[in-house]
């Protein structure tokens, strides 16, 4: 419909009600008419809106509607509403939300700096469901009755979750985490405060040579982040296999195969789990295997990879360094009832090498907070661990420990004692 020819009823309603409302009906109306995809073709999106705003700001000049105050802003509301995320678009625009949650419409919660704030931010129950309905569409993924929980890549590759009215009392819960890429490589954990640069550069070594490294910790304390800074560090001759649940590292490299996940479909047929994706990648010719986290089974088909010779690395929930080893020796067993500690744990000191633990201070900063070795050997069920940094005192500090393996350091010309010391 066009403004120029608007009738007198919608000029009252324009005078009476809410603009945006009106003007973001006749977006929605003209990306309909011209089979635009709102969520693929934002430019055309907001050339719709330009072109609605100007019409309406013309017609205002003859006194039959109101003006427009600031005809950008004006644009930029309707973009969010009809091609991005509605209310929520101006935090995922902002640089400083690292994640965005909905308790229930009226409580809309960001993160900034690891700190939680209460928005003014008020939706409505079909405002949220309507959120929920446009993030799922474009990330190809559902949630009913039936699978009550999803997990989802949004376009600018925040991850979503969601957990439906039911299972979460009153109303659904809506979380984005946000991807915010603040370090590419370990140089730049260096310039953040997270790790040394003796640290870095002995975890750069390691990488290159081929060690196998667990990197652990809470929520939100980096592990992915970590993960993909020393996947930058992987030679570029080499095939990486990646196997995540959604799409979440981001490295640069030449011969890089990510997968995913996928959920069962209306028929309850063609479910991908992880441990599938662990097991399918060994036959795609890797000469690294990545995992982004290990929560259950699959982390015995990890295990079984890495003890064949196969270099890899992942990540784990876990409050210290020697807590993961631990629940690396308990996920295994949840893979089924013959598979016994007798196996997992001499498995487990003989595939990992190094457990990067990370942390987060009070101040909100994620850092690491110790490295430790492991150097193969095992007792009474106990795996032996030694230090080779740890967080005292507020520094990370090197400490006695060395690591497994100076063979393949060796081979690649690196020498581990000088670059421990700081010389490297």
């Amino acid at each position: 419909m066009s403004l120029t020819h608007t009738s007198g009823s919608a000029d009252a309603r324009v005078l009476g009600g809410d603009l945006v409302s009106v003007l973001d009906q006749r977006v929605r109306e003209r990306v309909r008419r011209e089979g635009v995809d709102p969520q693929r073709e934002s430019g055309a999106v907001r050339r719709i809106a330009e072109t609605v705003v100007r019409e309406h700001d013309e017609l205002s000049l003859t006194g039959t509607v109101l003006p427009v105050g600031d005809p950008a802003a004006l644009v930029s509301e309707l973009l969010a509403r009809v091609s991005g995320f509605g209310a929520l678009q101006p935090y995922l625009d902002d640089p400083t939300v690292e994640e965005v949650w909905i308790n229930d419409p009226s409580r809309v919660f960001v993160a900034r700096q690891g700190r939680h704030e209460l928005t003014n931010t008020v939706l409505t129950r079909a405002q949220v469901d309507e959120l929920v309905e446009r993030m799922l569409k474009s990330s190809g993924r559902r949630i009913d009755i039936s699978q009550p929980f999803v997990d989802a890549m949004l376009p600018d590759g925040h991850r979503l979750h969601v957990v439906l009215e039911g299972i979460s009392r009153g109303f659904s819960a809506v979380n984005i985490r946000k991807f915010v890429l603040k370090a590419a490589r370990l140089s730049d954990l260096v310039e953040l405060g997270s790790l040394t640069p003796t640290a870095a550069r002995f975890l750069e070594a390691s990488v290159r040579a081929g060690l196998n490294i667990l990197v652990a910790g809470g929520t939100q304390a980096g592990k992915t982040t970590m993960l993909n800074c020393l996947a930058a560090a992987i030679p570029g001759g080499e095939r990486v296999v990646s196997a995540e649940e959604v799409f979440e590292l981001r490295f640069p490299h030449p011969d890089w195969v990510p997968l995913q996940t996928r959920q069962s479909g209306h028929q309850g047929t063609g479910e991908i789990r992880l441990r599938d994706l662990v097991k399918e990648s060994l036959r795609m010719r890797p000469s690294r295997l990545i995992v982004g986290e290990v929560r259950a089974e699959e982390c015995l088909d990890l295990l079984l990879a890495l003890n064949a010779g196969l270099p890899g690395m992942c990540t784990l929930h876990a409050n210290s360094a020697r807590e993961a080893l631990v629940k690396m020796c308990t996920l295994p067993l949840l893979a089924g009832e013959n598979i016994s500690a007798r196996f997992v744990v001499p498995t487990v000191a003989s595939s990992v090498d190094l457990v990067v633990h990370l942390g987060v201070d009070p101040g909100g900063t994620r850092r690491v907070e110790e490295v430790v070795a492991v150097p193969g050997r095992s007792e009474s069920d106990v795996i032996e661990a030694e230090e080779v940094f740890a967080r005292q005192g507020g520094e990370l500090r090197r400490m006695g420990g060395m690591p497994p393996r100076l063979d393949r350091f060796e081979r690649l010309g690196l020498d581990v004692h000088r670059i421990l010391a700081g010389d490297g």
